[in-house]
């Protein structure tokens, strides 16, 4: 029939395909060619066998039909076919969001498609973009969690390389290799291999994902001067499992620690909860607990951390980790709860989403006369080459500035990430160490650090 068409009309070049070698993934199957009409309009013409048709216009689930037929499927054809359907069931499965299941879907069954191939021969077809890690998986799931490399062609690859039509893709595994990187969430492109590297995390590393979003939540808490007994109440926590489908603690622990939920939530529950639990008198009393107000005269020592808060005398201040405030920087107090004044910047992004109304603020400044030293982070950006390092270095040794820790990492673009915590006195002296580092040969940003 194709040959036919063909006689008929002239065929337009790279239009055919052939979805009966390589059906899709709901198994879909015909010959697709497009066509130049006798105006000059092309239109595209499909073959298929009934069967196909069937399939086509009803289903997936047509294959019933087939296997209770004349013709019936054997059930190892008829398995295979409905291999598909399987998957389907395990993303849900996998998915409590309804909501990104079906976007899962709709992705991996209406974007382009890439066809490779296995050393065997076999055809794998993957949503176009798709880099060996896909592949892999798409095969088998030990396969993906062995995985030490790929060879495409014949040639080593690196795991993002993006895949093309008639690639033929090799797998390489290594017993040493006890599972997947978390860093391959970012890298594939279909459902089932993010899907089934979450499953690993989920079931290999459940301990360990308790225990980093247990340090995540304690963190998040002390972040927003809560202590884990304060927030931890039986009743409390059952509400937060009752809102994001959690069967326990550990299994919120591990969702956090996993990534599929932030502490920042968990937290914003939790002080929901808490502020319930107090009357409407008790709160102004529970959430502002500071030292008697008094007035500090003009000639008074100025206290060891340089800040003076307006009205108040001995009070309790510390300088927030968020953004490290340094003489220079425009500043501006926050009161805690029980822990005297928590002293930012006034451009820090976590002050408008700690305050919960204009009476928690008070008016702070730098003593005229502070002569401290603070803690400062910047982060630089350069090329990578020899002895940049020891460039840097040198520059603020030779500035007798205090360097308290030093930490470089290359990216895939090959530049060189530094992070330097400073001991400086000011705004100042900051400012002139990064105008030196600056001039040094192959540096391309320096920013000040705020986490």
């Amino acid at each position: 029939v194709l040959g036919l068409v063909h006689e008929l009309y002239k065929p337009l070049p790279g239009r055919f395909k052939d979805y009966i070698a390589m059906p899709k993934p709901n198994m879909y199957q015909s010959l697709h060619t497009t066509l130049i009409g006798p105006e000059g309009i092309p239109f595209e013409v499909q073959i298929r066998t009934w069967e196909m048709h069937e399939i086509a216009e009803v289903g997936i689930a047509a294959h019933w039909k087939y296997k209770s037929g004349p013709n019936a499927v054997s059930d190892k054809e008829l398995d295979n076919k409905l291999t598909w359907l399987r998957q389907l069931i395990e993303w849900e499965k996998d998915t409590n969001d309804a909501t990104e299941f079906m976007e899962n879907l709709k992705i991996d069954l209406f974007t382009d498609e890439v066809f490779v191939f296995t050393p065997k021969g076999d055809v794998v077809n993957l949503k176009a973009g798709s880099c060996p890690i896909d592949f892999a998986y798409s095969i088998h799931s030990a396969i993906g969690n062995k995985m030490m490399g790929a060879k495409v062609n014949g040639k080593m690859v690196t795991l993002d390389f993006e895949l093309r039509n008639g690639d033929i893709v090799d797998i390489l595994t290594s017993s040493n290799i006890h599972g997947p990187s978390r860093d391959w969430m970012k890298i594939v492109k279909t459902s089932q291999a993010r899907n089934k590297i979450n499953q690993w995390f989920k079931k290999e590393r459940r301990d360990e994902n308790i225990t980093r979003g247990k340090e995540f939540i304690e963190r998040e808490l002390k972040k927003q001067s809560f202590t884990f007994q304060q927030l931890f109440k039986n009743d409390w926590v059952d509400a937060v499992l009752r809102k994001f489908n959690f069967n326990s603690t550990e299994d919120m622990f591990a969702s956090v620690g996993l990534g599929a939920l932030s502490s920042a939530k968990i937290v914003s529950r939790l002080k929901e909860e808490y502020k319930k639990s107090l009357k409407p008198e008790e709160i102004d009393e529970r959430l502002i607990e500071i030292a008697p107000r008094k007035f500090i005269g003009k000639n008074r020592i100025p206290p060891d951390h340089g800040i003076v808060v307006k009205g108040i005398e001995n009070c309790m201040v510390k300088l927030a980790r968020c953004c490290t405030p340094v003489p220079g920087d425009e500043i501006l107090g926050y009161i805690t709860r029980g822990r005297g004044v928590s002293v930012h910047s006034k451009d820090c992004p976590n002050v408008s989403l700690t305050i919960d109304g204009e009476n928690r603020l008070i008016e702070v400044s730098w003593h005229s006369s502070q002569s401290g030293s603070y803690m400062s982070d910047i982060t630089i950006t350069a090329l990578d080459r020899p002895f940049l390092l020891s460039e840097i270095a040198n520059i603020i040794n030779e500035a007798k500035i205090s360097m308290k820790a030093l930490n470089a990492r290359t990216n895939k673009d090959r530049q060189v990430i530094v992070n330097v915590s400073l001991e400086i006195s000011n705004i100042e002296q900051l400012e002139k160490i990064i105008n030196r580092i600056q001039k040094i040969k192959g540096i391309l940003d320096i920013i000040r650090t705020r986490q």
